[in-house]
C-alpha cells in the first residue's frame, strides 16, 4: 500500500521539488468556471486518489498547462521510475531531431562485378539500412526488380552486410528466450525479427513449421527450427547451435493446434535465408549466405525504400513495437555522427541529448523502447518535453488517442476529456505521458509514473511473461491514471 511514510518523503503534492517547478502556483492563472456544488481542495484531491488507488510500490506524477507552461501540479515529480514504453515518446522525438520526418531507410541488393549475358560475374550483396520495418513482401520485390535487371545466374558468393547498426542478441537479457518483444538487433532485420510457429496434431505427434509469413508469402526457413520434446515444462527451451536458433516445445503445451511468433537472434541470416528463397522462386539461384563485416563497392542493381519517418514514428507508438524503437533510436544516434557500439551507449547519446535539447537532466534511459527496468525517468523531466514539443507542433499528432472509461468501465468515446499519450506496462510497471485537453479546450501535459520495484524484484525470469498478480496490480494504476485525468480536468479546465 502507498503509507503515510511515502507521503511524508514525498513532500508537498502541489509544488514538486526541483527547481523547474519552484513557486509554481497551484491553479491556472486564468479564471477557472466549476460546476455548482463542487468544492475541490487541491493537495487533499490529488493525495486523495493517490492514497485511495491502493496501488503498492512508488506513484509520481506532474502536469502543467501547455500554452502558459505553468507547471501545476506535482507529487514526486523529481523521482525517477521506469518509464516502460512511454520512453518510445522520447525516442521519437530524438528521431525527429536527428534524422528528420522525412528520412526514408534504404535495404538494397549491389553487384560487385558486370552482369553479362544474364550472369552476374562476381557478387551479390543484401545491405541491410537499418530498416524494422522490413518485411518478406519487401524482399520478394527485391527479388523479383532483380530478376527485371537482368541477373539470371550469379557466378560469385551471396553475401549480407548489417554494420549499420550493431548486433544485440536480445533487447533486455532478463526477459524469457521465447518472447517475441525482444528479440535480437542488426542493421539487417525482418518480420520485425520474429519467425512464426505453428504446430499441427498429426496422429500420436505434431506436424511443426517455421516460416516468416506474412499475407502473401510463407516461406519456411532453415535458420530456425524447432523440435518437439516430451515434457512438461518448461514450455521452450533455446539454443544458438550449428548455425541456426534451436528450438524445443514441451509436448504437454501443445494441445490440438496453435500458434505463435518467437523472437529471432540471427536476424541477419534470417533475412539472407528469406531472400535466398525469393530469388530461387525467380530462377535464380544464389549460393549459401555469408555475413561479411565491410561493405563492397557494386552497383545497385535493386533498393527498398521504407515508408517516412513520421509515418513509422505513428506505428511505433500506436502498437509501441519494441525493435522499431531500438532501431530506431539507434539509426538517430548513428547519424548524429558516431555508430554506436551497444544499445545502453545510444540510449546514454540519446540522454545526453535529452539533457541538452529539454533540460531532462535526470532521465536516465538504458534503451530506446523502455523495456529495460534499470531505465529511470522523471514526470518533471517528461512534462518540460512535451511543451517544448508542443510549441513547435511535434509528437501530438503522432500519439494515438487514450480513451477514458465510463463508471461501468466501458470505453466512453464521448467523454469530455480527451487524451493523446504514450501508454507504457511492464510487470509491476505503468506509465502514462502525453496530453490531454478538458472540456473548455485548456490543453495539458501530465506524466504519471508507478512502480512496484519490489514485486518486481521477486519474479522468476521463466515467470516474466504472466507473473502472478501483474495483471490486477495493472488494472489499478489504470483506474488511478484515469481518475487523475478527470481530476486535471475538473481543476484547471472545467
Amino acid at each position: 500500500m502507498v503509507t503515510r511514510r511515502f507521503f511524508l518523503l514525498s513532500g508537498s503534492a502541489l509544488i514538486g521539488t526541483g527547481g523547474a517547478w519552484a513557486n509554481a502556483p497551484v491553479t491556472s492563472l486564468r479564471p477557472q468556471a466549476r460546476r455548482e456544488g463542487i468544492r475541490i481542495s487541491t493537495a487533499d484531491g490529488l493525495k486523495s486518489i493517490l492514497r485511495g488507488a491502493g496501488l503498492p510500490g512508488e506513484v509520481a506524477c506532474a502536469v502543467a498547462d501547455v500554452e502558459s507552461g505553468l507547471r501545476l501540479e506535482a507529487e514526486n515529480g523529481t523521482a525517477g521510475l521506469p518509464p516502460a514504453s512511454v520512453a518510445k515518446a522520447l525516442t521519437a522525438l530524438y528521431a525527429l531531431d536527428t534524422l528528420g520526418a522525412d528520412h526514408r531507410f534504404q535495404t538494397r541488393v549491389i553487384a560487385t562485378g558486370s552482369i553479362i549475358g544474364g550472369v552476374l560475374k562476381g557478387d551479390l550483396i543484401l545491405v541491410g539500412g537499418g530498416d524494422p520495418t522490413l518485411n518478406t513482401d519487401h524482399l520478394a520485390q527485391l527479388a523479383k526488380t532483380l530478376k527485371t535487371a537482368g541477373v539470371r545466374e550469379v557466378k560469385g558468393g551471396f553475401k549480407l552486410w548489417d554494420g549499420a547498426l550493431p548486433y544485440v542478441r536480445t533487447i533486455d537479457a532478463d526477459q524469457p528466450d521465447h518472447v517475441g518483444y525482444s528479440p535480437a538487433i542488426s542493421g539487417l532485420a525482418l518480420n520485425y525479427n520474429r519467425v512464426h510457429f505453428e504446430w499441427k496434431r498429426a496422429g500420436q505427434s505434431w506436424s511443426v513449421s517455421m516460416d516468416a509469413r506474412t499475407e502473401k508469402y510463407r516461406p519456411e526457413v532453415s535458420v530456425a527450427r524447432m523440435k518437439v520434446a516430451k515434457r512438461k515444462a518448461p514450455v521452450y527451451t533455446y539454443a544458438d547451435r550449428g548455425g541456426a536458433d534451436q528450438w524445443t516445445v514441451a509436448n504437454a503445451a501443445l494441445g490440438k493446434g496453435g500458434s505463435r511468433w518467437l523472437p529471432v537472434r540471427r536476424p541477419t541470416e534470417y533475412a539472407g535465408d528469406v531472400f535466398r528463397t525469393m530469388a530461387r522462386s525467380h530462377g535464380i539461384v544464389l549460393s549459401k549466405p555469408k555475413v561479411v563485416n565491410s561493405l563492397p563497392q557494386g552497383k545497385v542493381l535493386a533498393q527498398h525504400s521504407s515508408a517516412t519517418l513520421s509515418v513509422m514514428l505513428r506505428g511505433m507508438l500506436k502498437y509501441s513495437n519494441n525493435l522499431m524503437a531500438e532501431m530506431i533510436g539507434m539509426s538517430a544516434t548513428a547519424a548524429g555522427g558516431r555508430r554506436p557500439g551497444s544499445l545502453k551507449a545510444s540510449a546514454d547519446a540519446m540522454n545526453r541529448w535529452a539533457a541538452a535539447k529539454y533540460g531532462m537532466s535526470s532521465t536516465r534511459l538504458v534503451d530506446h523502447s523502455g523495456l529495460g527496468e534499470a531505465s529511470r525517468m522523471t514526470p518533471n523531466d517528461l512534462v518540460g518535453a512535451l511543451i517544448a514539443a508542443r510549441k513547435v507542433g511535434q509528437l501530438k499528432p503522432l500519439l494515438k488517442p487514450f480513451l477514458l472509461r465510463d463508471a461501468g468501465g466501458k470505453v466512453n468515446k464521448n467523454h469530455p476529456i480527451k487524451v493523446n499519450a504514450k501508454t507504457g506496462t511492464l510487470n509491476f510497471v505503468s506509465g502514462l505521458g502525453g496530453f490531454m485537453t478538458a472540456a473548455d479546450g485548456t490543453e495539458l501535459a501530465f506524466a504519471i509514473f508507478a512502480a512496484d520495484q519490489g514485486a518486481r524484484s521477486r519474479i522468476k525470469r521463466a515467470d516474466r511473461e504472466r507473473p502472478q498478480g501483474a495483471r490486477s496490480w495493472n488494472r489499478k494504476a489504470k483506474k488511478m491514471q484515469q481518475k487523475l485525468i478527470e481530476r486535471w480536468g475538473s481543476v484547471y479546465g472545467s
